[in-house]
């Protein structure tokens, strides 16, 4: 019963978080405050629920490690999406319009702060995790990525081809990362990343939602959907799911070597070690 039971209580974490987040988002230091509260809160709540549930230390949120992982993980996202979105801008889908605002960005900050967490507690720490114990890591990896993706057809804007590659890119991706170090740390970096890049930094869309935040740089895209994500966002883009996959398949190789990729059926539930 931990699946559902884990389940229910973060997808519920997830809209009072965005609704909460979201509201704030529109002031620098209030946004930052409550979207970091939320946070907070959240890894707490994970924290005693499945220590309580499972009767373990939840090493996957240890704070041991944490800050290297989560700015090593937050860097890589940001130079992702900055990757992603200089090959759109070559082949002509996107310009910068014009300067943003520090105080916009900030706002941003927070909101995808708590919402990159949150959908990682979600997702990772819940749906990935408890999957991999009967389906093992591959099974955990197309289970997990279908449902992230499906949860991006609620957004505005949302289309069948945007969800499926949020669940290609974003759903591959940050269960490759928990699979290669065991810790919640560097995909909540990777997610954070990759939203504030693209809209705390280049002033895109973010899988269809608007969001009371702004972004440094004001930007447009124009040119095809396959090209830009339309009005979906830059994930949508094939550029952005083909950058995604090349660091997934680097994600796997080390989660392969590093005996990460469990096999089917008998995962062990373990604690994870020590960062």
């Amino acid at each position: 019963m931990r699946l559902p039971l884990l389940f229910v209580v973060f997808a519920a974490v997830l809209v009072l978080t965005a609704r909460l987040a979201g509201a704030a988002a529109g002031s620098a230091v209030p946004g930052l405050l409550v979207g970091v509260g939320c946070a907070a809160a959240a890894l707490g709540l994970y924290g005693v629920l499945v220590g309580r549930l499972e009767r373990r230390r939840v090493g996957e949120v240890a704070l041991s490690g944490a800050g290297r992982w989560l700015g090593r993980g937050t860097a890589l996202g940001l130079g992702v999406f900055t990757l992603a979105i200089a090959v759109v801008a070559v082949l002509g889908g996107y310009r910068v319009t014009g300067w943003g605002s520090v105080e916009g960005a900030f706002g941003t900050l927070g909101l995808v702060t708590a919402v990159a967490v949150v959908e990682e507690l979600l997702f990772r720490g819940v749906v990935f995790r408890l999957v991999e114990e009967l389906a093992g890591t591959w099974g955990a990896l197309v289970v997990s990525g279908l449902l992230f993706g499906g949860l991006h057809l609620l957004n505005p804007g949302a289309t069948v081809w945007g969800a499926l590659a949020i669940a290609v890119e974003a759903g591959g991706m940050l269960a490759a990362a928990y699979a290669a170090t065991r810790s919640l740390w560097l995909p909540i970096g990777l997610h954070l990343g990759w939203n504030l890049a693209e809209g705390g930094i280049f002033g895109t869309a973010v899988s269809g939602a608007e969001h009371g935040g702004g972004s440094l740089l004001l930007g447009a895209v124009e040119g095809p959907v396959l090209l830009t994500g339309g009005g979906f966002g830059p994930e949508a883009s094939l550029p952005a799911v083909l950058v995604c996959l090349a660091l997934t398949a680097l994600l796997i190789r080390w989660a392969r070597r590093s005996g990460g990729v469990r096999p089917r059926r008998t995962a062990a539930r373990v604690a994870s070690p020590t960062l």
